[in-house]
């Protein structure tokens, strides 16, 4: 039993904690030792509450060591207060060396390790107190949970939710709000958070806004603003950050159909006026959250208004400006307001740089994206990933590995965004040897097994014809690869001719039960389906494509039509063409291609007619294609007119195929010396393959003396052409002149000019794979 004394000096001690009175605490703690009292665990606990209240860590811990007697109080003091200051090494030593541990001693120490971003050690301590029998508590719960929100391990949450159910502390509010901050980063809300937040009776504004930050996250646009709807209509107070969260839905994604953007942009509009109902002008997350959505959605007269009128704004806020005009293709307002950021007294950071070298790119500007990374005076990795990708993007693939080379010599470590690049460069560009060398960076780097780095290397190792290599490499990764890897190696095949086993590995894809297939690997398999011609595979995959939704995706429409197209069926084509609602550039050339090789010259023309009538802008393609209808349709005149019309009306110069085209329909109609004529007119005479085109005409038409003339042309171009020789020579049998035409083989022979062998193939019980 305590004296007096003891009472009156703990009283004391404990006022002087209440009103941080460290002197004066101090005073009272010398007349402790005088008075010999300095062994009492009572007395010493209300002094370690006063010096670690007051945050004096060097007394506290001369008492705390100094006690001669420490009881479970003294243990967690000193344990809490070395975890409030973020002394881990010395709370684990006083953790470890306490002879009993309670639960609070066990929430410290997770507690802290959470809060230093220890998140998966703090995950090992939990489960030492568990398997060691204690039973967590709602503070327990709450740190462990925040470590899974952090490291995304939607088990042991569960195994929390679990526990906590059976405990009760489910409908703990405290709890509650923790898992569905857990189940929302985890991206399980609609799966587990929508049940738990059921359970709470009185949900407030912190479960609200994580529930609708996780159905943000998993793009359930409509059931997140019921939620945020239910939330205002139960008077739950509102704040900017639960606004930030219904902005994140606002803001367009590349996922998101026409419809829902429209809806995210009204939504957006919605916000802003609420948040200026509600007074949150003034606060900088939300207003660049704002901003964020204004640009996402393409309205950046819009973001210009917000950015004025903002109070405040910080580097992000530039940030997003930057990005948003470089997103419309405007580098010229992305550059100026870099120039405006500069004179307000913003750093530029990395994330600006970045944003303005991919606004240049966007616009095309190459060379003012080139000197504005040259004017970055350390560029890291992802300014060298920015610099790389533009250049792959825009063709300039020997810029992209020289600059990488630059790279390398600059002892910067490339990650696996800088080596899918490089190899995406390395595929297009049939540089084997960089890829090569590529493929030995990521086996030293321990990335060769990522899904990205493989899909790179199966496509450069077929673009450079070596399939079986790249088959190699897919088949010894198989286990741990994505769809990516799996269309890449499909699209390896079918691009090497072997379209059967481009089938027969979708099929296999299919087999495996985890992986389904895309609109990139529908695309391919009905590329395969086109160049086999096998009609009963495209129909089957053309039912596939409906029943998984890919219907209305462009490049699953477009395969779709020239698969019907290649398999003679001009008219199942159409019917699928007219369906289409928005009909793509790349579209139109399809079907126009399809009527021409199909011998429907007048309905590739109509149709062609129907597009510019339309204000669609046709391409170069457009053109190849109707002409070409008009070459294999003899519409002679309608050809010439439209080779007329095109940088007359639509601003584009006719290039080489456009000539061919109308120069094979003039040869065609027998108009041979207006082929010639214009043959002999287009910027593109020293082209062999004109004038071969009006030497085979000759052979049609029987014009000899015609022929001779042109095959003298082609043997000055260019002498070892066997295609001057034979074309002659068919020109000779043709008129039964067969002397000339031994004559002509003679000088063949004499000239050690050799015909390029033909080649045929076949198809074998077309019906299976």
């Amino acid at each position: 039993m305590r004296s007096g004394s003891n009472r009156y000096l703990a009283n004391l001690l404990r006022l002087c904690k209440d009103q941080k009175c460290k002197l004066s605490g101090k005073i009272i703690h010398g007349s402790i030792v005088r008075t010999g009292f300095s062994g009492d665990t009572y007395l010493c606990n209300r002094l370690l509450d006063l010096y670690c209240s007051c945050g004096d860590g060097g007394y506290a811990r001369k008492v705390f060591y100094e006690m001669p007697v420490r009881d479970v109080y003294s243990w967690n003091a000193f344990l809490t207060f070395c975890c409030k200051v973020g002394n881990l090494g010395e709370a684990s030593q006083v953790f470890d060396a306490r002879p009993e541990r309670d639960v609070v001693s066990w929430n410290n120490m997770i507690s802290v390790l959470v809060r230093k971003g220890l998140e998966e050690e703090a995950l090992v301590v939990y489960e030492r107190m568990v398997s060691q029998g204690f039973l967590p508590s709602r503070f327990t719960l709450a740190s462990v949970l925040s470590a899974c929100s952090k490291v995304l391990d939607s088990v042991t949450g569960m195994r929390c939710h679990g526990i906590a159910v059976k405990t009760g502390l489910d409908k703990n509010i405290f709890v509650g709000n923790a898992l569905l901050s857990m189940y929302a980063k985890c991206g399980l809300m609609v799966e587990h958070g929508v049940g738990v937040f059921k359970c709470l009776s009185e949900p407030n504004e912190v479960s609200f806004t994580a529930v609708v930050n996780g159905l943000a996250r998993e793009n359930k646009v409509l059931e997140a603003v019921h939620m945020f709807r239910s939330m205002c209509e139960k008077g739950v107070k509102v704040d900017p950050v639960c606004l930030s969260n219904i902005l994140s839905i606002s803001a367009p994604r590349e996922e998101c159909d026409s419809s829902n953007g429209f809806y995210r942009n009204v939504l957006g509009r919605q916000i802003h006026s609420l948040k200026l109902r509600l007074g949150f002008q003034g606060d900088l997350h939300l207003n660049n959250s704002l901003l964020e959505a204004y640009a996402k959605s393409g309205d950046m007269n819009g973001a210009e208004v917000i950015f004025a009128e903002m109070p405040e704004v910080n580097v992000v806020s530039w940030n997003i400006m930057i990005a948003g005009f470089g997103q419309d293709f405007q580098s010229d307002k992305s550059i100026e307001y870099l120039k405006r950021m500069r004179e307000s007294g913003f750093e530029p950071n990395e994330v600006t740089c970045t944003s303005v070298l991919g606004a240049c790119f966007r616009s095309g500007d190459v060379e003012t994206s080139r000197r504005i990374f040259s004017s970055m005076p350390h560029p890291s990795v992802t300014s060298w990933n920015a610099l790389l990708s533009g250049y792959s993007k825009y063709e300039q693939y020997e810029e992209a590995i020289t600059h990488f080379r630059e790279m390398q010599l600059q002892n910067l470590k490339p990650d696996r965004t800088t080596l899918s690049v490089i190899l995406s460069s390395c595929a297009r560009s049939r540089f084997l040897e960089g890829g090569k060398q590529i493929h030995g960076v990521a086996i030293r780097t321990n990335v060769s097994r990522n899904s990205h780095i493989v899909s790179g290397l199966i496509a450069v190792y077929s673009e450079c014809e070596m399939i079986e290599t790249s088959e190699h490499i897919f088949d010894d990764c198989i286990t741990e690869l994505d769809i990516a890897c799996w269309n890449s190696m499909m699209a390896g095949l079918s691009r090497n001719s072997f379209d059967t086993k481009s089938l027969m590995l979708y099929r296999r894809m299919l087999q495996t039960g985890v992986l389904f297939p895309n609109e990139t690997s529908y695309a391919t398999v009905l590329g395969s389906c086109s160049r086999l011609c096998s009609l009963f595979h495209g129909r089957e995959f053309h039912g596939q494509v409906v029943k998984s939704g890919y219907a209305s995706d462009s490049f699953v429409e477009t395969a779709l039509t020239d698969m019907y197209c290649k398999c003679g069926e001009i008219d199942s084509a159409r019917e699928l063409f007219d369906t289409v609602l928005v009909k793509s550039i790349v579209l139109w050339n399809e079907m126009i291609h399809g009527y021409a090789h199909n011998g429907r010259g007048d309905d590739a023309v109509g149709l062609y007619r129907e597009m510019v009538s339309r204000v669609e802008k046709p391409d170069r393609i457009t053109f190849v294609s109707v002409l070409t209808a008009c070459s294999h349709s003899g519409l002679v005149d309608t050809g010439l007119e439209i080779l007329g019309s095109m940088q007359r009306d639509h601003g584009i110069g006719p290039e080489l195929d456009h000539y061919i085209c109308v120069v094979d329909c003039l040869g065609r109609a027998g108009r041979l010396e207006d082929a010639e004529a214009l043959a002999e007119a287009t910027p593109y005479k020293s082209s062999s393959v004109l004038w071969e085109i009006v030497l085979s005409s000759c052979r049609v038409h029987g014009d000899v003396n015609l022929a001779r003339r042109i095959a003298e042309k082609l043997i000055t171009l260019d002498p070892q052409n066997s295609a001057a020789y034979v074309l002659l020579n068919n020109t000779y049998t043709s008129v039964r002149q067969w002397d000339q035409a031994v004559a002509l083989q003679g000088l063949m022979n004499k000239n050690r000019v050799f015909k390029t062998p033909g080649h045929s193939w076949i198809t074998e019980n077309s019906n299976s794979l």
